[in-house]
């Protein structure tokens, strides 16, 4: 087994978040040559973060060929939101079980965070205060391999969440589904957490499936 050491993981992180923000698109090839002088590491080093990255399904490496950053169509996007949806709704139920008053607390400070994000129509701080709440809710839930699942599904599809940001009304109801999870975590009842959680990403999948539909017309 390869052991990574702290350092090696930087250039992995920055990689998946180059990947995720867009900075890297789809489809584009990542000539080792050049990576490693964007990373500042050496080429083993990238060569072991573009491995990480292909184990996670965020590019695809190719014999003879190098890596190129994976392309995920929209409706894939959808099948992994359908994923995840059924893996938060037993996280959400386990949050509404483990939550302190302090999580609490957390949870309605980056509700908050939300909807000031939401009022100064910062849409990428948005989305980020959205990860990061949903983020909250897996550290209280403390399952490590849902919440690790969870992770690596997300960083496939994090270009497509943008998109379900846009579509007309969303913004409005997702903060109402929002504030019916942290109510519910809140309120120590994990079914009607779970089943709030589960509504709020189906919710999200049909916001892509019908700006899908809307493309393919």
């Amino acid at each position: 087994m390869v052991r990574v050491s702290k350092r090696q993981n930087d250039p992995v992180a920055k990689l998946r978040k180059a990947i995720e923000t867009g900075h890297f698109l789809p489809g584009q090839r990542l000539p080792e040559i050049e990576l490693a002088e964007w990373l500042g590491v050496n080429r083993v080093n990238v060569k072991l973060a573009l491995g990480k990255l292909d184990q996670e399904g965020l590019v695809e490496v190719e014999r003879n060929k190098g890596a190129r950053v994976r392309v995920i169509s929209q409706q894939e996007a959808v099948e992994i939101l359908q994923t995840v949806a059924s893996l938060e709704t037993l996280i959400a139920r386990n949050a509404a079980a483990k939550a302190t008053a302090d999580d609490g607390e957390r949870l309605k400070k980056i509700l908050t965070a939300i909807k000031q994000a939401r009022a100064e129509e910062a849409y990428v701080e948005y989305l980020h205060e959205i990860n990061k709440l949903h983020t909250e809710i897996r550290r209280i839930a403390a399952l490590s391999t849902a919440s690790r699942i969870v992770a690596t599904l997300n960083a496939q599809i994090a270009r497509f969440r943008f998109q379900t940001v846009l579509f007309p009304g969303r913004i409005k109801q997702s903060i109402q589904e929002l504030e019916e999870i942290v109510d519910a975590i809140c309120a120590a009842n994990g079914v009607r957490a779970g089943k709030a959680m589960l509504e709020h990403l189906n919710n999200v999948a049909k916001a892509l499936e019908q700006n899908l539909a809307r493309v393919n017309a």
